[in-house]
């Protein structure tokens, strides 16, 4: 009791009150602060054009780069998700040869790095003139695989791989006697996989989801490297130009700043919403919940009481 006196600030008898000391906080608070400021006071002193910075932001080839960077990282993603739920279903099923074929792919494409794969699509047409069902219909390869093709292909079937095994976890999350309890009432598989083990799985897959997406939006980058007119590939358009090298790069690092941050508050508002457990209500969005918060709060109750009282 005598602790609780002395933690509110109640004299205790005699006993003197001494405040709490964090020096921990002040320790790691003058730590960052000089560390901002040496890197403030580097970036001042750099041989770099900073009111070039904004004009390059808003170059129209920059602005063009942006919308390509997210054509291709939905497009990679949306691959990635189909063929990954599918590969995973492969993965699960009782069939030797359907699981032995996804675990292969899986081995694969989450063997290769990225970029390897980017360059393997990319340069098909050394290996294959034409592209096609034999006998029936053929094109030319250097026709099909254009840069966005084969950064949709070495991205896509990259980020499939890795889905497959997000898409894994979230089945293996859902308790086995949930299955066989559907199972012994007469579901069946395709049916118990739609009703019982997808909504459950989803809390466990979201979240890694946005991260997904989060690293295809960065991950757009490798496909500079082709000629895809993305982000980076703008920036090198830019500084080979006018030779401002330093500049173009921190344009094109402020714009995957922002599509990073724009797609990070997409995905705290998506976790919010479904990653919760099936029978749990939904979480409310932050506006709601600030605004609960101050309705129910005790200060409102008395203003909002006759006469001013609660």
């Amino acid at each position: 009791m005598a602790t609780a006196e002395v933690r509110t600030g109640a004299p205790v008898g005699d006993l003197p009150i001494v405040p709490l000391r964090h020096w921990g906080r002040w320790a790691a608070a003058l730590v960052v602060t000089l560390l901002v400021g040496g890197l403030v006071y580097g970036l001042s002193r750099a041989q770099i054009k900073w009111g070039d910075v904004p004009s390059f932001f808003s170059y129209s080839v920059m602005v063009e780069g942006m919308w390509h960077t997210i054509l291709l990282a939905v497009a990679v993603q949306a691959l990635g998700i189909v063929l990954g739920v599918a590969v995973a279903v492969l993965r699960a099923s009782h069939n030797p040869v359907a699981s032995t074929t996804a675990w292969f792919y899986i081995w694969v494409f989450r063997g290769l790095p990225a970029l390897l794969q980017l360059l393997i699509w990319y340069n098909l047409a050394l290996a294959f003139k034409t592209v096609g069902v034999p006998g029936i219909f053929s094109v030319s390869t250097n026709s099909v695989m254009t840069p966005f093709v084969a950064g949709l292909l070495g991205l896509g079937l990259n980020e499939s791989a890795y889905y497959a095994e997000i898409v894994r976890a979230g089945f293996n999350s859902v308790d086995r006697g949930q299955v066989e309890a559907a199972g012994s009432i007469g579901m069946s598989r395709s049916k118990t996989l739609r009703r019982v083990v997808l909504p459950q799985a989803m809390r466990v897959i979201i979240p890694p989801t946005g991260n997904d997406f989060i690293n295809n939006i960065k991950g757009t980058s490798l496909a500079s490297v082709i000629s895809y007119l993305e982000l980076t590939e703008a920036a090198g358009n830019i500084y080979s130009h006018n030779l401002e090298v330093m500049e173009a790069l921190l344009a094109a690092a402020l714009w995957y700043m922002v599509l990073v941050s724009l797609a990070s508050i997409g995905q705290y508002f998506v976790e919010l919403r479904f990653g919760v457990s099936p029978g749990e209500p939904k979480k409310p969005f932050v506006w709601t919940g600030v605004w609960r918060s101050i309705r129910l709060s005790p200060m409102m109750g008395r203003w909002a009481a006759p006469g001013g009282q609660a």
